[in-house]
């Protein structure tokens, strides 16, 4: 097989970096349309692989899970919405335009061993079948010639995963149908005994065609790509997808980010197959039951390798925030791939599905030329560019809603002169050219001095590797210039859950940990060296403690100097022994190791929601506290600032009846949510006052696990 063994390390840095804010022209999100807008009665909706008609007004995206095809009208692209579903008897795979009509794939069988499927011909105008054509076996990839008469259709016949150990040979084998649209006939292209692996049982994946309506198809489990006469129906070429060796790579599913590991020998297996020319294919490398190596390659039709992305997507996801440590075996999988010219400049996009990034390169003819990434939904899947009129438009697959969570939604990105909006908060390089790793930001406290310098934690999401993450707020986007890993007898420490963070005013901090018993995670405050060394544990009372519930501390700050001090602690919801609509906000003072609390009366929740806090901070003569619903998207209500009067932060001894703050709202920042053009996240979970006071208030992401990975970083400027 052709391997490339790839010395990385350099060549991702250069690609991982932050777009110029001078440089001229980006792609931005302009707006988000959720899929479940056109099937509203369906139990799960989703957005997989999505085209546009030839005028550019209206997208079709197959949906699986509803049985059928959406259309969105995209007339005004900063405002999709719905145009109809059509439901189609089986499960639709693909979908592509000629003319006035769309051709869109459907899976048909019953079972495995015995595959079936239909390439159905809808009338857009109507929105109803004038067509249907038996295809033989279950298809996957469709795609049409740039003249419109013909039609090549994957007929993958895919395996049982649980069968066996899941790998090939499991017949009957796939091939390609070509459908000629003038004649309306199909053509059958066999497949076998091409590739050295599975050579009985080629299974495609992905067909596009060149100028030369030649086909190019890959057959993602046998690791081999095949070129097809798409006039004749021939095989005329084709190689091996060949492996590729990486090092410096996250292996390990283990709650923290660390970029030393190594894969040797890693079979490709790619899925989407795009030509860029007639002599030029480039592959996303997702995987499968053996490989995907974590990026995208570009081949010559010979199978010559011209570039190959190595560790870059993983590295680049990683200083955004996006990497996906729960699922790493093949890193942020990229699946999708379009390629594009605006303005006579050809672009590569590349669809992460488990990081939802898009990453997008620019085509130089040799090395191609990173340019951004851009925030997408859940586990984007297919895309299509409409040069036409400056868009791109992706889909994203997951459908969360059953559990409470976001749906499957289409978002649209326009090309114009400008910064790129997102990200807005990166981490750097560590001196031996890794990702400074991050994910959940999830607490956050100013340098007492320093305007702009921040000092962040993130939650249990990195369990294996807490820490402290110096911000510099300046700089645009914003950067993670250090990370200082939480330690306990010089190991990093376990058992934490850290939700908010607070000077110690002795160069240290004190650390808020939500406890959860069943995690054996307890109720706590620690104070930490500025290395990051554990130097107090401080648990909270069992009077306390009796009473908890999972949502713990969330937040925490420091009032006076010294003796003085008194830490206060936002509890996020009520405990057993709270009012209904009321919570803690405990106080906690160190030179006495005395307790008390008041009680801070809670917004009113939505029916099916629920409201607690997120973060505290004080300046001034005002504590601010973060305020939120649990809801996102749609459903969201409340994301909110307000503040309480010091003087009212009068403590009450524990186990009594506990005095109720006075709050005023401050800023309501679903407006702010909104301005990214997606929808609304759920989790503000961090705001901090700079030595200026400016005020600065970033989401929390949850890693990528049922989440985007999409982080938001703002200022609302001086308070």
């Amino acid at each position: 097989m052709n391997t490339t063994k790839l010395l990385t390390a350099l060549t991702a840095a250069l690609l991982a970096t932050t777009v110029s804010a001078n440089a001229a022209e980006h792609f931005n999100r302009i707006a988000s349309f959720p899929v479940a807008l056109n099937s509203p009665e369906a139990e799960a909706t989703s957005s997989e692989i999505i085209t546009a008609t030839e005028d550019g007004m209206t997208l079709i995206y197959s949906d699986s899970p509803a049985g059928g095809i959406g259309f969105v009208d995209i007339t005004d692209a900063k405002a999709p919405a719905p145009k109809g579903f059509l439901s189609l008897d089986g499960e639709p795979t693909s979908v592509t335009v000629i003319g006035d009509k769309a051709y869109v794939g459907v899976n048909t069988s019953e079972n495995f061993t015995n595959p079936s499927g239909k390439l159905s011909v809808v009338d857009i105008a109507t929105q109803k079948v004038e067509d249907e054509y038996d295809l033989g076996g279950q298809p996957d990839s469709v795609a049409h010639n740039a003249a419109g008469t013909l039609v090549a259709i994957a007929i993958e016949n895919e395996r049982d995963e649980e069968l066996g150990d899941g790998g090939i040979p499991q017949l009957p084998a796939g091939f390609v149908v070509i459908f000629d649209v003038a004649a309306k006939s199909l053509k059958t292209v066999e497949l076998t005994g091409l590739a050295s692996v599975g050579a009985e049982d080629p299974e495609p994946e992905f067909v596009d065609f060149n100028e030369n309506d030649e086909i190019a198809v890959t057959l993602q489990e046998n690791n081999y790509i095949a070129i097809i006469d798409g006039k004749s129906g021939t095989v005329t070429g084709g190689f091996d997808a060949g492996t590729v060796s990486l090092a410096d790579v996250d292996t390990k599913k283990d709650g923290a980010l660390r970029f030393t590991g190594k894969q040797a020998d890693v079979p490709r297996e790619p899925d989407a197959i795009k030509w860029l020319d007639a002599n030029r294919l480039v592959i996303a490398n997702e995987g499968d039951w053996k490989g995907g190596t974590r990026g995208f390659t570009i081949f010559n039709r010979d199978g010559t390798v011209l570039f190959d992305s190595g560790n870059a997507l993983d590295y680049n996801a990683a200083q955004l925030g996006h990497y996906p440590d729960h699922r790493n075996k093949k890193g942020v999988e990229p699946e999708g791939l379009e390629v594009a010219s605006f303005g006579g400049q050809q672009y590569i996009f590349v669809a992460e599905e488990r990081s939802s990034l898009i990453a997008v390169y620019k085509d130089t003819g040799a090395e191609p030329e990173f340019v951004q990434s851009l925030p997408s939904g859940i586990s984007p899947e297919g895309l299509v560019a409409i040069p036409a009129r400056n868009l791109l438009a992706t889909a994203n697959e997951v459908d969360l809603r059953a559990d409470g969570g976001v749906g499957s939604h289409v978002m649209l990105y326009e090309l114009a002169e400008g910064p790129a909006n997102y990200p807005q908060l990166i981490s750097d390089l560590d001196a031996d050219g890794r990702p400074i790793g991050w994910a959940a930001i999830s607490g956050a406290v100013a340098d007492a001095e320093k305007p702009g310098i921040l000092y962040a934690v993130s939650d249990s999401v990195l369990s294996a590797e807490p820490a402290i993450y110096t911000i510099d707020a300046t700089s645009q986007p914003a950067r993670i210039t250090a990370k200082t890993i939480i330690t306990r007898g010089g190991d990093a420490a376990q058992k934490l859950d850290l939700e908010g963070i607070t000077l110690d005013g002795k160069g240290g901090f004190w650390l808020a940990s939500e406890g959860d018993s069943a995690k054996l995670t307890p109720h706590a405050l620690y104070n930490v060296d500025a290395d990051g060394k554990i130097i107090a544990e401080v648990a909270l009372p069992d009077e306390l403690t009796a009473n908890a519930v999972r949502f713990g501390a969330e937040g925490v700050t420091r009032i006076g100097e010294g003796d003085d001090t008194t830490l206060w602690v936002a509890i996020q919801r009520e405990w057993k022994d709270d009012p209904k609509g009321q919570v803690k906000l405990l106080s906690y003072k160190p030179a006495t190791k005395e307790w008390g609390a008041v009680a801070y009366p809670l917004e009113t929740p939505a029916e099916g929601a629920w409201v607690g806090l997120s973060e505290i901070t004080a300046h001034g003569d005002y504590i601010y506290i973060v305020e939120r619903d649990n809801q996102i998207g749609d459903k969201a209500k409340l994301k909110a600032l307000y503040r309480v009067p010091v003087a009212d932060l009068v403590a009450a001894k524990l186990g009594t009846e506990l005095p109720v703050v006075s709050k005023e709202l401050v800023r309501d920042f679903i407006p702010d949510l909104k301005a990214s053009n997606g929808y609304i996240v759920d989790k503000v979970e961090s705001f901090a006052i700079d030595a200026a006071g400016n005020g600065f208030v970033i989401t929390d992401n949850d890693g990528t696990s049922d989440s985007s990975g999409e982080t938001l970083f703002w200022t609302i400027g001086a308070l």
